[in-house]
């Protein structure tokens, strides 16, 4: 690869113009976001269209209140599903399905069939809407799985809607499934999800009993903010390093990165409007509600957050809006780059997890209501995310963890991997008032009074202030969780988050029982709970020393690298916590452990290699090309010195001794690595200790040269070309 090449990608980035695309219409009247929204899935309100009245309202109470689905109605929902899909120009269904890949696969079938005559017709069976069989040998299953045992199970879920996705060619209806093994054991992110939620409606119900409060279908509430960065596809394509390990493993700092603060909700250019306008249309379609696109912190970042929705279905919504968001970058001469830290020394991208619960009548527990027995209900979950976060902050770290994550925690706005939680000054002061109440009265409404807590005031968004180094954040009605990474599936850290809740609110109605039950039980369990887990409780600097310190005489941990953070996985609480909770059995927990080390281990070893391919054979092929170019000159000029010519070399030998200790560093740091490599072998623990600074060590002097080859020899676009997107 030539310099010639980065200049004519420079050339080709830098014409490109915004690309118009078409607007949803119908009888010549663009159509309006709620007339356009939704239009791709066989919702609820849709299948009322097609489905007889009986089946739609068992199905709604299947979706709804988690009622178990009717063999019966399964057909008459299939057969439904495959006419509004041939209405809508489908040829094929698929079970789409979230492996422990991280992201999402799917197998086709054409409804394609013959009848006994030997004629095509389309047919769509309620067995085959309700199951499927893709191979499970070739997914990650973290030893449940082995060559020989292929059989595995996707089920239909029906509490996300299907969805048609477009292809150039064809369209397809997707069946949002889970994924099990032949014999059960759960292959994929939804199960243990949907187990967690389940989890967390027992948990809440025991809770609502305890206050005395009528039962009720809680569910877990997620919204995720998606930030993402652009680079022209010019660009990418003349970077191995972003088209394989999706970050750059080289590239020297520009001038101006996000020093001046100013691309911040700055004014969006136009060509980066086009492709959000587009990826908004193609959201709205597939029913997911894009509500918010701005600017990020860094030059050439970005985001895009939905309206949250039931943690299942804001699931799904987020693997729909990292494929679409590839999707039509593609058609803008975009590369979209999910990775934490594609970019080294600029802020990473997050995907903040909003996490909240709500109850079948819509209430948001984590919103305090009118009267004390409200109160006390969010203060119990307030309680109980304390404690959960307090007791199990290393698996809610081990949750995050991954090798572009490791890059991202601890600076530049990321939260630090010890896992706290920020209140803001209302709740604090709250917080403490009751933790401090030395005598208990005789009625929680009479020790709210004297506390000064009995009507709690509306927690607004602006009655909190923000804290971008928390890892988990009270930001008004819920819970920010910023420490998950941008191009994580998010089931993972929400199945944990309402995991540790669950448990914690499992042990406030423990405590009530033990207190004498009732509601002044319930409140001495509160106390008891925001005693203990206030020392989950930080409001200052998560980057600084002193928390650091703080943290650990507090029992925090504090989790820098990934094989440390999974280890906890291995720990006899998660086993006894996910066991309990019906949520993971102990092999399918130890599964998640040995895919989790072994995708680690793979990456940084997708690094080495690429990291040692772009050192050898595009940067030292042209910093020796550059030392002898200087040596040759330096040489000449000496020469002519000799004959008498009054020539000052300095500049000259200057430049060539700095290029030269530049190449020895990189040659050195190289052997380093090949060292570091074969001595952590496939240890995790090796690869985060050794191999991870010795291609620090590789980076480092690469980037030196980088500063130092002249820019018209050098092959690589470069950090101030690819962050300014236009």
């Amino acid at each position: 690869m030539s310099a010639a090449a980065r200049f004519a990608a420079i050339q080709t980035a830098n014409s490109r113009k915004p690309r118009q695309f078409q607007r949803q219409q119908r009888e010549g009247r663009t159509l309006s976001v709620s007339e356009l929204f939704g239009q791709n899935t066989f919702d609820l309100a849709r299948m009322k269209q097609k489905l007889p009245k009986s089946v739609h309202r068992r199905l709604t109470a299947v979706v709804r209140e988690g009622a178990p689905l009717q063999p019966e109605d399964a057909a008459v929902v299939a057969h439904a599903a495959k006419e509004w899909a041939l209405e809508n120009g489908c040829t094929h269904f698929t079970h789409w399905f979230q492996p422990m890949t991280g992201a999402t696969a799917e197998k086709h079938d054409a409804f394609l069939d013959l009848d006994d005559q030997g004629n095509a017709i389309e047919r769509f069976s309620g067995s085959a809407l309700i199951q499927s069989e893709p191979d499970a040998s070739s997914f990650p299953s973290g030893g449940m799985r082995s060559t020989f045992e292929a059989r595995g199970y996707t089920a239909w879920d029906p509490s996300s809607p299907m969805f048609i996705r477009e292809g150039v060619n064809g369209k397809t209806l997707c069946i949002p499934s889970a994924f099990i093994s032949y014999t059960g054991e759960a292959l994929d992110k939804k199960t243990p999800l949907l187990r967690s939620m389940q989890a967390i409606d027992k948990a809440a119900n025991e809770l609502l009993a305890v206050l005395g409060l009528p039962a009720s279908r809680v569910t877990a509430t997620l919204g995720c903010e998606q930030e993402y960065f652009l680079v022209d596809r010019a660009y990418w394509s003349l970077r191995p390093d972003l088209a394989i390990a999706g970050r750059t493993v080289c590239g020297a700092p520009p001038p101006k990165g996000q020093s001046l603060d100013d691309h911040y909700f700055g004014a969006i250019s136009s060509r980066v409007l086009a492709f959000m306008s587009e990826v908004e249309q193609e959201l709205y379609k597939l029913g997911v509600p894009a509500k918010t696109r701005h600017n990020e912190v860094a030059p050439g970042q970005f985001e895009l957050a939905p309206i949250f929705r039931e943690a299942n279905v804001g699931v799904d919504h987020n693997q729909l809006i990292q494929s679409v968001l590839k999707t039509v970058a593609v058609r803008h001469d975009y590369k979209v780059l999910l990775h934490e830290k594609p970019f080294a020394g600029i802020n990473g991208s997050g995907k903040h997890n909003n996490w909240s619960l709500s109850d079948s009548e819509g209430e948001n527990w984590l919103e305090p209501g009118d009267d004390p027995h409200d109160n006390l209900r969010f203060l119990a979950v307030l309680a109980s995310v304390l404690l959960g976060v307090f007791r199990h902050g290393g698996l809610l770290r081990a949750a995050v963890a991954s090798h572009g994550n490791d890059f991202r925690l601890g600076a530049n706005e990321a939260p630090p991997a010890i896992m706290s939680c920020f209140l803001g000054g209302m709740l604090t002061r709250i917080c403490d008032a009751i933790v401090a109440g030395d005598a208990l009265p005789q009625n929680p409404q009479q020790a709210l009074l004297e506390l000064g807590v009995a009507k709690l005031p509306k927690v607004a968004q602006d009655n909190t202030d923000r804290n971008r180094t928390s890892p988990m954040a009270f930001t008004g009605n819920k819970f920010e969780f910023r420490a998950v990474g941008s191009t994580q599936n998010p089931a993972w850290p929400m199945t944990v988050m309402n995991t540790i809740v669950a448990d914690g609110m499992r042990q406030i109605c423990t405590w009530a029982e033990q207190d004498g039950g009732g509601d002044i039980g319930a409140f001495s369990a509160i106390r008891r709970a925001l005693t203990e887990g206030g020392a989950a409780r930080f409001e200052g600097d998560g980057y600084s020393q002193e928390w650091v310190a703080r943290a650990e005489s507090r029992g925090l941990k504090n989790l820098t690298k990934t094989p440390e953070a999974l280890d906890e996985l291995r720990e006899d609480a998660a086993v006894k916590l996910f066991s309990d909770h019906g949520v993971l059995s102990p092999a399918e927990l130890e599964s998640r452990f040995n895919v989790l080390t072994e995708q680690y281990v793979t990456q940084v070893g997708i690094e080495v290699d690429t990291a040692t391919l772009i050192a050898d054979t595009m940067i030292l092929p042209v910093a020796l090309a550059e030392r002898a170019r200087l040596a040759q000159g330096l040489s000449s000029l000496l020469d002519l010195a000799s004959k008498g010519v009054a020539i000052e070399a300095g500049p000259e030998h200057d430049r060539l001794t700095r290029i030269s200790t530049l190449v020895q560093q990189m040659t050195a740091a190289r052997a380093a690595l090949d060292v570091a490599v074969a001595e952590a072998g496939h240890d995790p623990h090796a690869c985060a200790r050794k191999v991870g600074p010795a291609l620090e060590e590789l980076r480092a002097a690469i980037d030196g040269l980088e500063g130092v080859v002249e820019d018209e020899a050098w092959p690589l676009p470069k950090y101030r070309e690819m962050l300014f997107v236009v």
